[in-house]
């Protein structure tokens, strides 16, 4: 017999065409006992992604899907999931497998004892590249610097929230997402679950070096002006520094014969000054372009057609 309470689960899959049906027969098997809705979020794939979840859909009337326009990005098809669902609790996992669902019977279990979150984090393996495990580390390391809000090194998109979580979540009114630092800034009763990340099942990673380093500072702008902080004191720093030299060279002039007549330190001086400035402009832009599109109040996605 069934539990009487419902858990959605939602799945963000862009081109993940041969993952489709695996991911849902595995989650099939570790959720017999649970009234399940199944939620994929097709987020603009150019595959046939959309077409294996029409094909599920046909065959099982507790499955709902959600199709973009274009791709609006992971975090966006993620928000789409948490907007639809209708679950007592909401489990969300990427649909590459690389998220094990026998993990999910632990998390309602965790859930049912009074959890409102339950987050995961992966475990660091040897089978993980070198290259992949220290610009993993090194970017938690400098998000934790600069933000307010803890977050752990290995913390993924695979958790369990509480429907009064996701009522919060939806409240919010943000353009630029990064729910692995809005979960923990809610707040709430949490726990966390370590698991051993399995081998992507087919395809390519969706996540190139030039997605993750938009992704990280998305990340690290999205909760906190620490940068902006640290440019204030860095332009103080270097003004000081200026205002001593400035003083040497005058003392140098006046009261020496020792006057260099070269532009080489002249030189360096500007080049230095001028490019911590432009990196100074550079992290306001970035904030400044942020408050642009929020006041745009654009949509987070479009959805072209969905079910139910």
């Amino acid at each position: 017999m069934k539990n009487d309470f419902k858990v959605s689960v939602i799945i963000p899959s862009f081109n993940e065409e041969n993952n489709i049906k695996p991911l849902f027969d595995a989650i099939s098997k570790n959720t017999k006992e649970y009234n399940v809705e199944l939620i994929f979020i097709d987020d603009g794939s150019s595959d046939k992604t959309l077409d294996n979840i029409k094909r599920l859909v046909s065959q099982h009337i507790d499955i709902r899907y959600i199709s973009f326009t274009r791709n609006f990005g992971h975090q966006n098809a993620l928000k789409a999931g948490y907007d639809f669902a209708t679950g007592d609790c909401i489990i969300s996992m990427d649909a590459d497998m690389q998220h094990p669902p026998e993990l999910i019977p632990e998390m309602i279990r965790l859930w049912q004892q009074g959890y409102k979150i339950v987050s995961t984090k992966r475990k660091r393996t040897k089978s993980l590249g070198f290259f992949k495990r220290f610009t993993s580390k090194l970017y938690y390391r400098i998000l934790n610097f600069f933000s307010e809000i803890k977050i752990e090194n290995g913390s993924s998109d695979f958790r369990l929230l509480d429907k009064k979580v996701v009522q919060e979540l939806k409240n919010l009114n943000e353009k630029y997402l990064f729910f692995r630092g809005l979960i923990p800034w809610l707040g709430f009763s949490q726990i966390q679950l370590e698991y051993i990340e399995s081998q992507r099942f087919s395809g390519k990673t969706k996540y190139s070096f030039s997605k993750m380093l938009h992704f990280a500072s998305d990340g690290i702008t999205s909760f906190s002006v620490k940068p902006l902080k640290i440019s204030i004191y860095l332009g103080f720093i270097i003004a000081f520094i200026a205002f001593l030299y400035i003083l040497y060279a005058i003392y140098i002039s006046v009261f020496t014969n020792n006057a260099i007549t070269g532009w080489t330190s002249t030189i360096i001086s500007i080049l230095f000054i001028g490019g911590i400035q432009l990196i100074m402009i550079g992290i306001l832009g970035n904030y400044l372009g942020k408050l642009f599109m929020e006041n745009k109040k654009r949509p987070n996605y479009i959805i072209k057609e969905k079910n139910g």
